[in-house]
């Protein structure tokens, strides 16, 4: 072993590769890379090894970006294909709606015209017997009837839990 070389322990590692001490361990452990010697509890290793360690973590960073880049373009571009499609969807429900609005006016229209000339024709015409009220037809109201002719009122008991109080 050389007096002269720096050893790193895996938590100056991880602050040097700006990473989690946790990640750099299982690196290490992943690809079993052995300690150069050991300090207490603690396992050093080499500038070699923290090298190659830090050019991993680098490298695996830059291709993460990348391909997190190129996922969220894809899920970009997929959201947009649905998005797209969806209003699509929504322009023919509108054309529709708006056709069936047109007929629904030209409906309206042709009933308000009938319905003008059914009022024009009947009161140019003189009222028949249909329309005007039979003579034999007793429910007249102002009449009075023959158990109400003294406009006395007959009431009746009401039953019930508050009874009392209708009186």
């Amino acid at each position: 072993m050389n007096n002269n070389e720096r050893l790193y322990k895996i938590s100056e590692i991880a602050d040097i590769a700006k990473v989690n001490k946790t990640k750099v361990w299982r690196y290490i452990r992943d690809n079993n890379i052995s300690e150069r010697s050991m300090k207490g509890n603690a396992k050093l290793y080499s500038e070699h090894t923290k090298d190659v360690i830090i050019k991993a973590f680098s490298s695996e960073s830059v291709h993460l970006a990348t391909e997190t880049k190129a996922d969220t373009s894809r899920i970009l571009l997929e959201q947009i294909d649905i998005l797209k499609d969806e209003l699509e969807r929504k322009n023919d429900q509108l054309d529709k709606m708006q056709s069936l609005l047109d007929q629904q006016q030209q409906l309206n229209l042709s009933t308000n015209r009938q319905n003008e000339k059914l009022l024009d024709t009947t009161t140019n015409n003189t009222p028949s017997q249909d329309d005007s009220p039979s003579q034999s037809d007793d429910t007249d109201v102002l009449k009075p009837t023959d158990g109400n002719s003294k406009g006395v009122e007959n009431k009746t008991p009401k039953k019930g839990l508050f009874g009392w109080l209708r009186r």
